[in-house]
């Protein structure tokens, strides 16, 4: 066996383990900290939406353009007025995305462009896109979230408990401001790819958290009934339990993201996949850093709250400390062994066991 299935073993039989909740502060702090630039970051950048959001034009030119990217954005942007964003196909053709443009301008512009690249203006393929159809994507988007969010909160209500649909709905909002805060800090263009993107990872976080809450659920059923642990310490042992298989998981789903984003995107070029990659990369980690650190501390925080946990953590309490006050007094006896008790004086001759005193019937005949 590996050392890290020997590990996942050992920390699903309770033979080691972290204390994920009794750093639960830490972790909030943390995630906090994250939030709070995210937002800042939004705030302050603002979203670079794509010309499917705000209508535009967009201009394709034939296969192997000999023309730079940064020779086509100057171009673009001396022609029209705005801020041109240019991608270098597979093919050798550029991909010009100019946002705010109408008919009679993206005519003219075309001309320009087709001036600039020594081509011929039909060689070039505009096409326009209404705001309108942006926005309808925009709204379509929005009910699509809000509709999830509210399956998955009366989901997690009947399969587990409102309490976990809670912590399941903080960690999905958690994901997604941090996605939407790394995409408004690095400025990756927002197509709906980005979309797919953020549904997607909402998916694969609800499925970590999911998995964490089973095991939960299944450790904790008539947990009142006993007082060697707390419901803090079972689900605490409810992630160590299935932190090996939430970290494989997450590693073999990014490993193919991480190609898409890095070498897709930043080696061979491939501008077109940053807009999805960059969202699944953000989202799988912030997902499974969430469903360990973030919903399984928030559900027990919420259940130590009930009266019947407060009993059962005093209880807990109790025991344990009865028992080392035993094992302190058994240990303190061993240490010093009491007083020693005062040593029979030895007796000549033979006595009975009921005392030393004690007259012992003559053997033989009564005279």
């Amino acid at each position: 066996m590996s050392k890290l299935g020997n590990l996942g073993a050992r920390l699903h039989r309770g033979e080691v383990s972290y204390d994920f909740i009794g750093h639960r502060k830490l972790w909030y702090g943390i995630s906090i900290l994250i939030t709070i630039t995210a937002i800042l970051g939004l705030a302050v950048r603002g979203l670079n939406m794509g010309i499917d959001f705000q209508g535009g034009a967009v201009f394709t030119t034939p296969k192997n353009t000999h023309v730079s990217v940064s020779q086509a954005e100057d171009s673009a942007e001396a022609a029209s007025g705005h801020q041109a964003v240019v991608q270098k196909l597979g093919d050798g053709s550029l991909r010009i995305q100019i946002a705010g443009m109408d008919t009679q301008q993206s005519d003219a512009i075309k001309e320009d462009l087709a001036k600039d690249f020594k081509l011929d203006s039909e060689s070039i393929a505009a096409d326009l896109v209404g705001p309108s159809w942006g926005d309808q994507i925009a709204n379509k988007a929005w009910q699509g979230l809000a509709i999830f969010m509210i399956l998955v909160v009366i989901y997690l209500a009947i399969a587990f408990e409102w309490r976990m649909a809670i912590a399941a709905l903080v960690a999905l909002i958690h994901d997604i401001t941090i996605t939407v805060g790394i995409y408004a800090l690095v400025g990756f263009e927002v197509t709906p790819g980005t979309v797919i993107g953020l549904l997607t990872i909402l998916g694969y976080s609800l499925y970590d958290t999911v998995v964490v809450f089973d095991s939960l659920k299944e450790q904790t059923k008539d947990l009142t009934k006993q007082t060697r642990f707390t419901y803090s310490e079972v689900a605490n042992r409810s992630i160590n339990g299935t932190l090996v298989r939430s970290i494989n998981t997450t590693v073999v789903a990014l490993l193919p993201v991480a190609g898409l984003l890095f070498i897709g995107g930043g080696v061979l070029g491939a501008g077109t996949l940053n807009d999805i990659s960059l969202s699944l990369f953000v989202g799988l980690a912030a997902g499974a850093y969430s469903s360990i650190f973030i919903a399984t501390p928030l559900v027990a925080d919420l259940k130590e709250r009930e009266p019947q946990m407060k009993a059962l953590r005093k209880r807990v309490l109790a025991k344990r400390a009865q028992a080392a006050a035993d094992e302190e007094l058994a240990e303190s006896r061993g240490d010093f062994g009491g007083e020693p008790e005062e040593a029979t004086p030895a007796v000549v001759g033979p006595r009975d066991q009921s005392g030393p005193r004690s007259r012992r019937r003559p053997s033989g005949k009564r005279r």
